[in-house]
């Protein structure tokens, strides 16, 4: 849902000036913000605040007033009572050697999602399309289509694959993709088949974005709710968050 609103957006902003753009932007907050007075509030916080009506309102809010939520409310109490025994671990307790490796990979995904260029290639890639002499809209709307796709299809076999063998396919793809564009601006400044310069920048781009869309995009979000321990889920996730925006 997330690369299908950026492309939607990339699309309209073909269209349109970055202005309207970002005015047509105040429609999908104002449905947001009218949206959430009607969404029930979680229903594992209510049970862990002890407010049991509310909990079990919610619950069969969310499964259908049909549904029967007694085999799901119990799971949910059992998971809450076992969180309330293990010990509070803060923030910086992270940094305990039994939590460090978790707390690496959780990280290092995060730092190398970021530091791997995808933002540059996102934000500039109409511009890139231009100094190669293609046509930045055609781009742009490539992009947003192949964005979209492989996306979809990395959601179908992510629990086939496998975490790893995505990861490493994806990572595999991305250095492909810079290469691929690299060579189109080092044949461009050479003057070295400028005909052939074109293509290879949208080649290399949409390389670079569809590795990025399979793996590197999604994988480390999920890699980061596995390993951290029940207890640390929270703190471990939060940091991981707090540096995946950082690097962005």
């Amino acid at each position: 849902m997330i690369t299908t609103g950026v492309s939607v957006s990339f699309i309209i902003g073909t269209l349109i000036s970055w202005r309207a753009l970002a005015l047509a932007g105040i429609a999908p907050c104002v449905v947001l913000l009218l949206g959430l007075f009607f969404i029930p509030e979680s229903p594992r916080w209510l049970a862990k605040t002890g407010n049991q009506k509310q909990f079990e309102a919610a619950l069969q809010r969310l499964r259908g007033k049909d549904f029967d939520i007694s085999e799901e409310a119990a799971e949910i109490q059992d998971y809450i009572e076992t969180l309330e025994k293990l010990p509070k671990d803060k923030l910086l307790d992270l940094f305990q050697k039994r939590y460090i490796r978790s707390v690496i990979i959780g990280v290092g995904l995060m730092v190398f999602q970021q530091f791997g260029g995808i933002n540059g290639i996102c934000f500039y890639a109409s511009s890139i399309f231009e100094s190669t002499g293609f046509p930045s809209d055609i781009g742009t709307i490539i992009y947003a289509c192949i964005q979209v796709v492989i996306t979809g299809l990395g959601a179908f076999i992510i629990d086939r694959a496998g975490r790893k063998p995505l990861l490493l396919a994806s990572a595999s793809g991305l250095v492909l993709g810079c290469l691929i564009t690299g060579l189109s601006f080092y044949l461009k400044a050479y003057e070295i088949g400028l005909k052939a310069a074109p293509a290879l920048a949208v080649t290399g781009i949409l390389v670079y974005i569809g590795s990025f869309s399979i793996g590197m995009g999604s994988v480390p979000w999920v890699v980061m709710s596995e390993i951290f321990d029940i207890n640390i889920k929270g703190a471990g996730g939060s940091l991981a968050t707090l540096v995946n925006w950082f690097g962005a």
